[in-house]
């Protein structure tokens, strides 16, 4: 049986730490950094897994110190929540802390290296390793209770996407890649890792699709006529609400294909390199009005066409 179709393996959500976790890697880590060069892609997909399982064990510690309940109201108040583009689009305490946690990292560890996140901004550098943080995508998940919230972090070695790792906050699962190494998934930072790969659909018309949708109101008007037109052709489609957790699920066989206009950097660094090790075809988006396009590589180019009205 592939391994993609093994039976999935029971998630159960990590208990609420204590005490605030301190940072500390892996003996496995610290080995690495000294053995290999700063550039190795083993050292740079290692350091995303552990940096965003941090983050995990962090934001599960600071929900229970806010004392944040399932009121959307009362969650937004307990997690210092602001709004960004539109009054539609929030970001929160977790955000900000969660990426200076990950800056001051990678900061401490690895003080030449470029950063680039959501929240305080940043470039890729043309040469050199650049780190991308998205520290929460899937933030008004985060507010509803939904346990579909991710913490992203990938890196990118002379303009090339290389490595990453996508962490599940509330569920405390992770997946992560590496050019070369393929794609891996645990339910836990105790439990062991699995290899995963797409799915081996090849008819459009009996896959499940997911995609995301704007906070600009006019461009939702045009994604919802994409929608319209695609969603007779397929078997179904999903918004979950975070693209990196998106791409991750196309990677594990849990969704067929994905598409989504006017995401970030930081919403697909990581699970772009997740996604086309585990044998997906990704397509980025040529200019602002485009969609990525991401799929099972049987469906990819047929996905494309309806997406993008080449049809």
């Amino acid at each position: 049986m592939p391994e993609h179709l093994l039976p999935p393996q029971p998630i159960v959500a990590p208990d609420m730490p204590s005490a605030r976790p301190e940072w500390r890697p892996s003996e496995r880590l610290q080995q690495l950094m000294d053995d290999v060069e700063p550039h190795d892609y083993r050292v740079l997909e290692l350091l995303a897994v552990e940096i965003t399982e941090y983050v995990g064990r962090v934001f599960r510690y600071e929900l229970g110190q806010a004392g944040a309940g399932d009121g959307t109201e009362s969650r937004a108040e307990a997690l210092g929540t602001q709004t960004k583009s539109t009054d539609v689009d929030p970001v929160t305490r977790i955000d900000t802390e969660s990426e200076a946690l990950i800056r001051r990292i990678l900061g401490e560890l690895r003080p030449d290296d470029a950063i680039l996140g959501e929240e305080e901004g940043g470039q890729i550098a043309e040469s050199g390793v650049t780190w991308i943080a998205d520290p929460v995508d899937g933030t008004v998940n985060l507010l509803y209770a939904l346990p579909l919230s991710v913490v992203s972090l990938g890196a990118v070695v002379d303009g090339e996407h290389v490595a990453g790792a996508v962490h599940a906050l509330s569920l405390g699962e992770t997946y992560a890649a590496r050019r070369g190494g393929g794609a891996w998934h645990r339910i836990s930072a105790d439990a062991g890792w699995r290899r995963i790969g797409v799915s081996g659909r090849d008819d459009l018309a009996t896959a499940l699709v997911a995609t995301g949708f704007s906070y600009e109101r006019d461009v939702r008007r045009q994604q919802g006529e994409v929608v319209a037109r695609l969603l007779p052709k397929v078997r179904d489609i999903r918004r979950l609400g975070a693209a990196a957790l998106d791409l991750c699920h196309l990677a594990a066989g849990r969704i067929d294909g994905y598409y989504e206009r006017g995401i970030k950097v930081w919403d697909y660094a990581a699970g772009l390199v997740i996604a086309e090790e585990a044998g997906a075809k990704v397509e980025l988006a040529n200019d602002p009005g485009d969609a990525v396009v991401a799929a099972a590589p049987q469906i990819a180019d047929a996905l494309r066409a309806e997406v993008r009205g080449e049809s």
